[in-house]
């Protein structure tokens, strides 16, 4: 009887702390909006946002994250230069570190 308890007792744990690892995993690639109205989520790097739907749309933020030596010297050409935009690539790509990359809508919008 003991036993069973003890097995009950850890299921339920197991459960707890899985079901609690993944609302905290999916809470951390929520998307937000920022102070300019755009759409931001930050992902593991590998992975892109969820606003970039469509075939064009997944190449263009890949090539963003691929090739930053190409899109950091070409000017935005949408008038964000208002919001801080120094680059092309600051319309994909907010902020990067080894790990993770966020992502801003402002080139899918």
């Amino acid at each position: 009887m003991v036993t069973r308890i003890l097995l009950i007792v850890a299921v339920f744990l197991l459960l707890a702390g899985g079901g609690a690892a993944w609302w905290l995993a999916s809470a951390a690639d929520s998307v937000t909006t920022d102070q300019i109205g755009d759409q931001v989520q930050t992902r593991d790097r590998g992975q892109l946002p969820v606003f970039a739907q469509g075939d064009d749309a997944r190449a263009l933020y890949r090539f963003a994250v691929e090739h930053p030596e190409v899109l950091s010297f070409m000017p935005c050409m949408c008038g964000c230069l208002e919001f801080g935009h120094t680059s092309n690539r600051m319309c994909y790509i907010k902020a990067e570190t080894r790990d993770r990359v966020t992502f801003t809508s402002h080139a899918a919008t």
